[in-house]
């Protein structure tokens, strides 16, 4: 993700999504990407395959219920008062990944064969994700999102995750969803990190090396519980990227 674009885009979606109007996630986001895009059509070639692009994870709390919304590599985890973890992503990613590192199996790693196929697996998944996922430039990108609505009052807590933060559950297998919950209760979003992060190290230059991806975690808690005729109050959350 390019941090430029990601902040351009955020800032405007956040300041849509301010309005408290209840308004159709996909239709917000439909709205700010054709914004952003507008914006930069004049100086930028934002349907070439390099530009910039982002992931998009939104949680909304409005009157009674909990609205989310999934775009590419990113995690919604829903902790059920009743029933545990319930995970959810945008599962074209994960088979977009899959498929496009399939040629890297049983490459050794650091080797100039390694290095050369690499390279064409990025340019492959980038291009296959712009194809399927996030047209970047395209407000019909939103209508294919992962989508739904939970009764808030069903809901101890909802936590986002980057695809880099989730590899604490898969591939690293340092805990599972419900570890996971625990480990935020604990420690927070930086204590998913910093083991994301000493995996990362403890297995880099070995077959099971990967390159550092981006790993952001907000974790929201003490949700908005409103009463007849009450507003909701914010939810609390943590955040910590990179």
């Amino acid at each position: 993700m390019s941090p430029g674009y990601t902040r351009r885009l955020g800032g405007a979606l956040l300041g849509r999504l301010s309005r408290g109007d209840g308004r159709d996630l996909a239709a917000i986001l439909a709205a700010t990407i054709d914004e952003t895009a507008d914006e930069h059509r004049g100086t930028c070639d934002i349907t070439h395959p390099a530009s910039p692009q982002a992931t998009v994870a939104i949680v909304r709390a409005h009157r009674d219920r909990l609205d989310y919304f999934l775009l590419a590599d990113s995690f919604l985890v829903l902790d059920q008062v009743r029933g545990g973890p319930q995970v959810s992503t945008d599962e074209r990613e994960v088979t977009a990944r899959r498929v496009c590192s399939a040629p890297l199996d049983g490459v050794p790693t650091g080797s100039p064969e390694y290095d050369r196929i690499r390279e064409s697996c990025v340019e492959a998944l980038r291009a296959r994700r712009n194809r399927l996922l996030d047209r970047k430039d395209d407000p019909r990108a939103a209508e294919e999102a992962v989508t739904g609505s939970r009764p808030i009052h069903d809901l101890a807590s909802v936590t986002l995750l980057s695809n880099g933060a989730r590899r604490i559950v898969s591939p690293y297998g340092l805990t599972d969803w419900p570890g996971v919950l625990e480990l935020l209760g604990a420690g927070g979003p930086a204590d998913i990190i910093r083991r994301v992060r000493d995996a990362e190290a403890l297995v880099a230059g070995g077959p099971d090396a990967r390159l550092p991806d981006d790993a952001t975690v907000a974790h929201c808690t003490h949700l908005p519980r409103s009463e007849a005729g009450e507003l909701s109050r914010p939810a609390a959350s943590r955040r910590d990227p990179l």
